[in-house]
């Protein structure tokens, strides 16, 4: 009975993971390529689930409701990105006050703090109504979605804009000297990060039935522990490695925490596991005196 429990959490795992494993592309571009402690994840996310569900509910066409979602996500990361190129705010810092900006300005979209969107027609509608589990067509949907994104970050890290981004996150001193703005490399990465961050607030809003004000909470601890999860597995040699990695931790911590409530987990210990996870993670290498291993989870590739 329990291997059968199991079994059926595979296919909601994989639709799940995929579906954030856009916000974990999102933190590979602030922590991995960057070095970037980018904490505007949490606000972000549900800025995209807010814009989509009000759009939607006002008559707005799904794709277009998207397209304006993700554009909003892109203008919170470079707003992050202005507060520590331009004003001079702590990295973590400007994460933290883009958070708390965010929380209002979710709230004022909404107009309240919940929207359901069960009763109207969203960009997975017609996948629903297909013939079919309702699993499989949104299965190849959010694949299709997250490899596509994924193969449209590794093209665009290897352009030219791309790779000073790359060398920005690593030796921001090197590459500035050669003429490149490295300021503009960082509101510009933070913005695609934060972009790719809302397109998954976006889709799970829809996927789900409701946007709420409060689902980003953990998100940004969510997208490590998927990163660290994939890496342990992938590696980081490259970059399509990397987002590799992130697209099936993403998978991988989804299936662990189905596991865990199937064995008794309680929901609301979630978040306390999934940070223990991420702690262990990062520390065990120091504790282990491998220093090494343990900066190279902030230094840019």
């Amino acid at each position: 009975m329990l291997l059968e429990g199991l079994l059926r959490t595979i296919p909601v795992s994989l639709e799940q993971g995929l579906a954030y494993g856009l916000v974990a592309l999102g933190v590979v571009i602030s922590f991995r390529i960057l070095s970037f402690p980018d904490l505007t994840v949490d606000g972000s996310f549900p800025l995209g689930a807010a814009v989509v569900a009000r759009l939607i509910t006002a008559g707005i066409h799904p794709w277009i409701s998207v397209l304006v979602a993700v554009a909003t996500g892109f203008i919170a990361g470079c707003c992050t990105g202005l507060l520590n190129t331009r004003l001079k705010i702590n990295s973590l810092l400007s994460g933290i006050l883009m958070m708390t900006v965010l929380y209002s300005v979710n709230l004022r979209i909404m107009g309240r703090s919940n929207i359901q969107l069960l009763t109207v027609d969203t960009l997975l509608t017609p996948l629903e109504q297909l013939e079919l589990p309702r699993l499989v067509p949104l299965i190849l949907f959010f694949l299709v979605v997250a490899v596509g994104m994924k193969a449209a970050i590794d093209l665009f890290m290897h352009t030219q804009l791309g790779m000073a981004m790359r060398a920005t996150g690593d030796n921001e001193q090197m590459i500035r000297s050669l003429g490149v703005n490295t300021d503009h490399m960082t509101v510009l990465g933070l913005g695609l990060s934060n972009a790719c961050v809302a397109l998954s607030g976006a889709l799970v809003a829809q996927d789900q039935g409701f946007a709420d004000v409060g689902m980003g909470i953990g998100m940004i601890v969510a997208g490590l522990a998927s990163i660290i999860i994939g890496e342990a597995v992938f590696g980081i040699r490259t970059v399509a490695r990397m987002t590799l990695a992130a697209l099936a931790g993403s998978v991988i911590y989804k299936f662990i925490i189905a596991v865990g409530l199937r064995l008794g987990l309680a929901p609301t210990d979630l978040k306390l596991a999934t940070g223990v996870m991420v702690i262990l993670a990062l520390g065990i290498p120091a504790l282990r005196g491998k220093e090494k291993e343990g900066k190279l989870h902030l230094r840019g590739v």
